[in-house]
């Protein structure tokens, strides 16, 4: 059985204007070890999703339908008393910005000892060593310092890991991690991505990458989802997503990508058009506006998710018109995709 199951979840704002429906009918599940991608630009559903896992959406958002199982225990619907025993302890995230993320009017200390006393049966005393070991363990120096120091007085990358023993601090099961690190430059980047899958491997975790960097997914990454208006346009192993995009909008974000062996005078491509209105959306595929390659069909009927090979699924009518796919999931061995 999956660790987390989300099926056909939807989760919508609703404004004066309308309902934007940020979330559209997204499933997916998480086995425990694994690390799963789910990349899209801004606005394609992503933060959301990791939300309405938790069922930490401010009004006027809401989910409307859909189930999110936690070891077979449904969490649509439980009261907010009843989920703050599972935020923390069973699930936690990092949030995007650790500046604002922490409290500027409390030591870095005080926070993580709050979050270890409300979620465990440690005293306080027992809370400030395991703050002090957990610091230790995300490689901040002199952690015994550290803990009576605030926010601003440490760096980004030094906060970034303070956000991230505060997530592991209860040993959850599983880790959201929300762009943590969008704020970051390139090395403090890699130190942070390699410091998270130590602690994977080493606690045994599964963890939800999210993010629209396409480079921290190739690096971290077993499986892969790609969101578009917030459904999903293409799912997969990393090594399916990257080597055999199936989808329009998947081969215009890898086109938006530099390259090492680029010359210097290379212009990166970038897609067209800008991300759907999610108050009017289209009755076709929802990137069908921004497609070169858009049929007749694209603006009129959906695409379901087609399999394209072993373990990889693609939601775009293209497929189906060039015969690249399978009504079932194809047998081990007989993947034939073609090479975009």
């Amino acid at each position: 059985m999956s660790m987390l199951e989300v099926r056909d979840l939807h989760t919508s704002f609703f404004t004066p204007s309308g309902e934007v429906k940020a979330v559209n009918g997204l499933s997916f599940s998480l086995d425990k070890g694994k690390v799963l991608g789910i990349v899209g630009e801004s606005g394609s559903g992503k933060s959301v999703t990791a939300y309405s896992i938790l069922q930490i959406l401010t009004n006027p958002g809401r989910i409307v339908s859909g189930s999110i199982k936690l070891h077979g225990e449904e969490l649509v619907g439980k009261s907010n008393d009843e989920m703050r025993k599972i935020r923390g302890n069973k699930i936690s995230i990092i949030f995007q910005d650790p500046m604002t993320s922490l409290n500027p009017t409390f030591t870095i200390g005080n926070q993580l000892e709050e979050a270890i006393l409300l979620h465990t049966s440690r005293n306080k005393k027992q809370a400030e060593e395991r703050a002090v070991e957990m610091l230790r363990l995300v490689g901040i120096s002199e952690p015994e310092k550290r803990i009576h120091q605030y926010a601003y007085e440490l760096s980004g990358g030094m906060r970034q890991r303070v956000m991230i023993a505060m997530a592991l601090a209860c040993e959850p099961d599983i880790l959201i991690a929300d762009e943590p690190t969008t704020a970051l430059d390139v090395t403090i980047q890699a130190q942070i991505l390699e410091l998270m899958l130590a602690l994977q491997k080493e606690m045994g975790m599964s963890i939800i990458m999210i993010t629209h960097d396409m480079g921290v997914i190739a690096q971290i990454c077993d499986e892969v989802i790609v969101m578009y208006a917030g459904g999903v346009c293409e799912r997969g192993t990393a090594d399916a997503i990257f080597y055999h995009p199936m989808h329009e909008y998947t081969r215009g974000l890898m086109r938006s990508i530099p390259q090492m062996n680029d010359d210097e005078k290379t212009r990166l491509v970038p897609i067209a058009g800008t991300p759907i209105d999610l108050l009017h959306m289209p009755s076709g595929c929802p990137f069908a506006p921004r497609c070169d390659r858009a049929m007749k069909i694209c603006l009129k009927e959906k695409p379901r998710e087609y399999w394209v090979g072993r373990d990889h699924l693609s939601a775009c009518w293209m497929n189906v018109k060039n015969n690249a796919c399978y009504e079932e999931r194809p047998a081990e061995g007989t993947m034939e995709v073609e090479d975009p």
